[in-house]
């Protein structure tokens, strides 16, 4: 590969896990992971990590404030399967057990530059009242084997889940040669999805 003729292009990413809003709950930590298209492969950082445990601070907005940083670069050839980062969030219930507190999933943005997202988070529930009780008799409640599945359309239509609490990330992006092999990213967020067809779908519907 020769810098006037490339033949893949690169997506830097770094930023931070930066707070989180859950209502209710406290002293949380998060894990994250990166889901992507078959086209790409993590060049340098890190794919997966796991935050320290916070505490709701004493503002009146109650954060949990994470300041957990990401730094990760892909090459791939091809758009398709845009990057997504899969954020899950863990606590204690009553009886001390780690339990799932919400999973949730963004893309990572197209366009250069700083940017803020607030996810919307969610967790899964049992599906009938026998269910919940024995999971609560239990002190494990509804959970994923895999977190990536949140990024993932396949069965996610027959799974049940209550929404519960945000995750706010920062991200500072930066694209190496994409203009160079056709692709666009200079504009606003919007413009991108009609240079980069199909990244706005989550990977794997």
């Amino acid at each position: 590969m020769t810098s006037n003729n490339p033949s893949v292009f690169l997506l830097m990413v770094n930023g931070q896990i930066e707070s989180a809003n859950f209502p209710g709950y406290d002293d949380l930590y998060c894990k994250y992971c990166f889901v992507y298209g078959h086209d790409w492969a993590p060049t340098s950082g890190l794919e997966e990590g796991i935050s320290q445990i916070t505490s709701k601070g004493r503002d009146s907005c109650q954060r949990l404030v994470w300041n957990f940083p990401l730094d990760i670069t892909f090459k791939s050839t091809n758009p398709f399967g845009w990057p997504q980062i899969v954020v899950s969030v863990y606590g204690p219930d009553a009886f001390g057990n780690d339990v799932v507190r919400g999973y949730g999933a963004v893309h990572v943005p197209l366009t250069p530059g700083r940017h803020t997202k607030t996810i919307p988070m969610f967790v899964p529930e049992s599906t009938s009242r026998l269910q919940k009780f024995t999971s609560w008799l239990m002190g494990r409640r509804p959970e994923y084997t895999d977190p990536k599945v949140v990024a993932q359309g396949e069965g996610r239509d027959v799974t049940r889940v209550r929404s519960q609490g945000f995750v706010t990330l920062q991200f500072n992006i930066v694209t190496k040669d994409m203009k160079k092999l056709g692709y666009d990213t200079t504009s606003t967020e919007q413009a991108p999805a009609t240079h980069l067809a199909g990244t706005e779908q989550p990977y794997g519907t």
